[in-house]
């Protein structure tokens, strides 16, 4: 018996960890001209982003979400809300992107110890997410503009993380 106590022990102690889930906002309109004339600098989701929102949100539903992260854009914001929607109104905590802080964020999420994470962050910032919260390079730098659908799994074991690439909704051309 008190082996199976230490095993069962173990097994917590190694099983202990969560999952971060990071993914690049949803498509946005391009080319929307305010009664200005001006492009719009913080456009929102396209039909195609508002799709793939959804989809993240069918993803992501089942598996535990307790933190949603986003930086403070329509177009980040409106990726997360489908989610923030089926969880019953979790916040979506605004994080900064500018890299004087991605240090302190990056503190944050690894504090978090129970419950799992999404962050929602931009073509220039989710690599660096990735690759600092790893602790090495998983994500060889910016992403591509036309790109939109990789979904960024980083699972915790002990203070170690796992690094995983899938893609979700319909492909990026």
């Amino acid at each position: 018996m008190r082996l199976f106590l230490y095993f069962l022990l173990a097994f917590t102690i190694i099983s202990c960890g969560n999952t971060i889930y990071i993914v690049r906002h949803a498509e946005k309109e391009s080319g929307i001209e305010s009664t200005t004339m001006k492009t719009i600098k913080d456009p929102p989701l396209s039909l195609q982003g508002q799709e793939r929102a959804l989809k993240l949100k069918e993803i992501l539903g089942g598996k535990g979400i307790t933190h949603i992260f986003s930086t403070n854009t329509l177009r980040t914001i409106s990726t997360a809300s489908p989610l923030k929607e089926l969880t019953l109104g979790l916040p979506i905590e605004i994080y900064s992107s500018k890299s004087d802080s991605t240090e302190k964020f990056i503190e944050k999420i690894k504090a978090i110890k129970k419950g799992n994470i999404l962050i929602v962050g931009h073509s220039n910032t989710v690599d660096d997410l990735c690759n600092l919260i790893a602790g090495k390079k998983v994500v060889p730098g910016d992403l591509d503009e036309k790109i939109f659908d990789n979904l960024f799994i980083l699972k915790r074991k002990g203070n170690t993380y796992r690094f995983k690439n899938e893609k979700y909704g319909k492909p990026s051309n």
